[in-house]
């Protein structure tokens, strides 16, 4: 295993906000850890109760312990995995994998596969929803995107939920019969009563451009709302958008800490976290900008210990072309033309 520290003294930067306030610089440490392995990735998650991280492999899912960087499993046979959704209470994790429409239910302890639920096709991103004790998922299906509820005790199906506004991303819900999920299809909010299942409102996220990551604070009522270079706050009860949060590109997730009152937006294009300070309901004030590595677009937060994980493949040059091989296709060069071979595999802590 090869670990790699640096320290960052990060310097306040502006943030766009009606009455910006002054916020002071914060130090942040982060580690890189070589965890090896195959697989491109996507999200991230973290049980709190046991400090275990669960990273998505492309095929299979890795389980790392967050302080260490240590591996300690490895979920097989989860064909395009995109995240897991950890339900601590029922003793069971799901993994979303979009190459076979199958969500994956293991067993927290031992890790053993307990079954394979087929579900449909657009599988993408999931969360557990801790007041409502179900598990989310959010799927980029075609015509109409849908959010799918599922008991983490027996992995059936709850409810389905058809999200017109299109190409779901991430969910949060408020403990009070909302789940607020992300909609990079038509930049918009959704709200979903849990009690109908039936999508109630459809808020516009302007200037926030592909919403994705999304997470909610309980004390103060707000939606915090990861975008590429403009993320917003929203208020929970009106949609109203309260703040704008300005940071960097690529990005696909949202990080919140409510013990430190700390929003990480991870910026994959820039290769680094915006880390923003929560001052009051509406005002907010970004206190670092800590290095981590090109493309680490999506996060998580342990909220017992304040550690912050990323994880990103790192790849050497791609194959050349064969001889006489035709020019790329118009739009190719977005990650979907030939990859270079995986060279380490950067798993990163980030604490105070």
């Amino acid at each position: 295993m090869i670990r790699h520290v640096f320290i960052v003294l990060a310097l306040l930067c502006a943030v766009s906000l009606a009455a910006p306030s002054v916020g002071q610089a914060q130090t942040f440490k982060a580690d890189k850890f070589d965890i090896k392995g195959d697989g491109g990735t996507d999200y991230v998650a973290v049980e709190a109760a046991t400090g275990r991280v669960f990273v998505s492999r492309s095929s299979h899912m890795m389980v790392i312990e967050g302080a260490t960087g240590k591996v300690l499993g490895d979920i097989l046979n989860t064909p395009g995995t995109h995240g897991a959704g950890i339900a601590t209470k029922a003793g069971h994790g799901f993994t979303t994998n979009g190459g076979d429409q199958t969500v994956t239910m293991f067993d927290l302890k031992t890790l053993a596969v307990i079954k394979q639920i087929k579900v449909e096709a657009g599988l993408d991103g999931i969360m557990y929803d801790e007041p409502d004790d179900l598990i989310i998922l959010t799927n980029h299906s075609r015509p109409i995107g849908h959010l799918i509820a599922l008991n983490p005790t027996t992995g059936d199906t709850v409810a389905t939920v058809d999200l017109e506004d299109t190409a779901p991303e991430g969910a949060a819900a408020d403990g009070k019969g909302h789940i607020f999920v992300n909609n990079e299809g038509k930049n918009t909010i959704q709200v979903i009563d849990v009690k109908t299942w039936k999508a109630t409102a459809s808020w516009p996220t302007a200037p926030c451009e592909g919403p994705t990551g999304i997470a909610y604070d309980k004390a103060t009522n707000r939606i915090f709302s990861g975008c590429s270079t403009n993320s917003i706050v929203v208020d929970a009860s009106t949609g109203k958008i309260v703040a704008t949060i300005k940071n960097g590109t690529r990005v696909d997730a949202l990080g919140w800490d409510p013990g430190k009152k700390l929003i990480y937006v991870p910026n994959g294009g820039e290769g680094n976290v915006t880390v923003v300070h929560q001052d009051s309901a509406d005002t907010y004030t970004v206190v670092a900008t800590v290095p981590t590595f090109a493309g680490a677009k999506t996060i998580c937060v342990d909220p017992k210990t304040h550690n912050v994980y990323l994880f990103q493949p790192e790849r050497g040059p791609a194959p050349a072309p064969p001889p006489n091989a035709p020019p790329p296709a118009a739009g190719a060069g977005r990650g979907r033309g030939p990859q270079g071979p995986i060279v380490a595999a950067w798993f990163i802590v980030i604490k105070q």
